[in-house]
């Protein structure tokens, strides 16, 4: 029953976040939105790397049975921490098609590491005939594709709760506290042990929430860690450009009254 339940949340995913068919209609009340103290964030901000490999765990058995991942290849999960034994096991479980050969046909094979990651259907037309004509959207950049980004994704995998007394809510619809109007379509994508975390993390449903949202900020921002070392270098350069410059005025100019 449970794995019942997660393959249906699963069929319209995380990426969604309401987005495929809403209510047009707005609530009185503003959207509540969760501001938490995100690793990467600021100058010096990184990722967490067990918080990555978490979110891939999640995402790799429970987003990507209906969200694809454009921007992502196997081989990009080695700089989250897995080996590339990991990487290659984890692409071969999918069948790639490929070819022309020499006989000018198309053919299967296993897939690699340099292949990007499986998309759940073969193409739009097929995504929409399994989702009632909804097209689940790519996840690569959906952290940057809404305002809030982490925060207003967090919000909308936590905010799933029961309509208050009074609220009319559409057929078909479900309630969520941190989308505008409060009508969104997408069911509750996450539970409380969604996933066997397989470092042994409890997996309640905020741990699972914030762990997809740090992997989909990676996966939209695969350079920030690179980025952020690489402004502390330039930082620290120019402190010290800046002392010698001002060592140098100080002895070229020393004798001018």
């Amino acid at each position: 029953m449970r794995s019942t339940l997660i393959a249906a949340a699963a069929l319209v995913g995380v990426g969604a976040l309401g987005v495929w068919q809403f209510s047009p209609a707005f609530g009185a009340d503003e959207p509540s939105i969760k501001h938490l103290d995100w690793s990467f964030y600021g100058p010096f901000g990184t990722f967490d790397r067990a918080a990555l490999q978490r979110g891939f765990q999640v995402v790799n058995e429970v987003c990507s049975n209906c969200h694809s991942f454009k921007q992502l290849h196997y081989r990009d999960l080695e700089k989250i921490g897995l080996s590339e034994a990991q990487v290659a096991a984890l692409a071969a479980q999918t069948e790639v098609t490929d070819g022309p050969n020499d006989q000018g046909e198309m053919f299967k094979r296993p897939g690699k590491p340099s292949d990007p990651f499986k998309a759940p259907f073969p193409n739009e037309e097929a995504a929409r005939a399994a989702n009632n004509g909804a097209l689940p959207p790519d996840l690569s950049l959906i952290i940057k594709a809404r305002e809030g980004g982490p925060n207003y994704v967090y919000s909308i995998l936590t905010g799933f709760v029961k309509a208050p007394a009074g609220f009319h809510l559409s057929a078909g619809m479900n309630y969520n506290a941190a989308f505008p109007g409060h009508q969104i379509a997408m069911p509750q994508p996450l539970q409380n042990d969604s996933v066997t975390y397989t470092d042994g993390t409890k997996a309640s449903l905020d741990q699972e929430a914030h762990d997809v949202v740090t992997f989909l900020t990676w996966v939209a921002n695969p350079e920030l860690d690179e980025r952020h070392r690489l402004g502390v270098k330039v930082l620290i350069f120019l402190v010290i450009l800046t002392g010698l410059l001002y060592m140098v005025k100080r002895k070229v100019w020393r004798d001018v009254h």
